[in-house]
C-alpha cells in the first residue's frame, strides 16, 4: 500500500506531507519552492510508492474557488500529465492557514519561529490530508 501525499499550494512555494504506508498518520515532509515541486514529486515518487495525491482546494466564505485557483489549476494539471497513474483530488483547505497557526502557538513554538511561512505550509498540508484522512474514515 502506498502513501497518500499532500500539497498546499503556494504562488511562491508548497507544503508537502505524507501518511505513512498504512495511511494512518499524517506528517509534515517539507515545503518547496513552487518552480521546483515538479521535480521534487518525480525524486520522491521513484523512491516512495504514492497512490493518492491531495491538493489543497482554496475556497471563499462561501464555498466558491477562490481566486488563486487560477494559478493552482494549471499546476495541477500538468501534474496529472506527469503523474497520469497517480489520481489526484482537491480536498477543501479553508481556515489550515488559522489552524496551522494555532497548531504553533499551541505547541510552544517561539513567535520568531511562527514568523517562518515555510513551517505553515508545511503544517497546513499537514492538516489537509489529516481532514482528508478522517473524511474517507467517516464515509466508509
Amino acid at each position: 500500500m502506498g502513501r497518500y501525499l499532500s500539497i498546499d499550494y503556494g504562488r511562491k512555494r508548497c507544503g508537502i506531507a505524507v501518511t505513512d504506508t498504512a495511511r494512518i498518520i499524517a506528517s509534515g515532509l517539507t515545503t518547496v519552492q513552487s518552480c521546483t515541486l515538479e521535480k521534487f514529486l518525480t525524486d520522491y515518487m521513484s523512491k516512495e510508492s504514492v497512490d493518492r495525491i491531495i491538493v489543497g482546494l482554496p475556497t471563499t466564505m462561501r464555498g466558491e474557488p477562490s481566486e488563486s485557483m487560477k494559478y493552482i489549476t494549471p499546476a495541477v494539471n500538468r501534474l496529472k500529465k506527469l503523474f497520469p497513474d497517480t489520481p489526484i483530488e482537491f480536498f477543501d483547505e479553508r481556515f489550515t492557514s488559522v489552524l496551522a497557526h494555532r497548531a504553533m502557538i499551541d505547541s510552544g513554538m517561539k513567535k520568531s519561529d511562527r514568523r517562518d511561512k515555510a513551517v505553515v505550509d508545511e503544517i497546513s498540508a499537514t492538516i489537509i490530508l489529516n481532514d482528508y484522512l478522517q473524511s474517507t474514515q467517516n464515509s466508509n
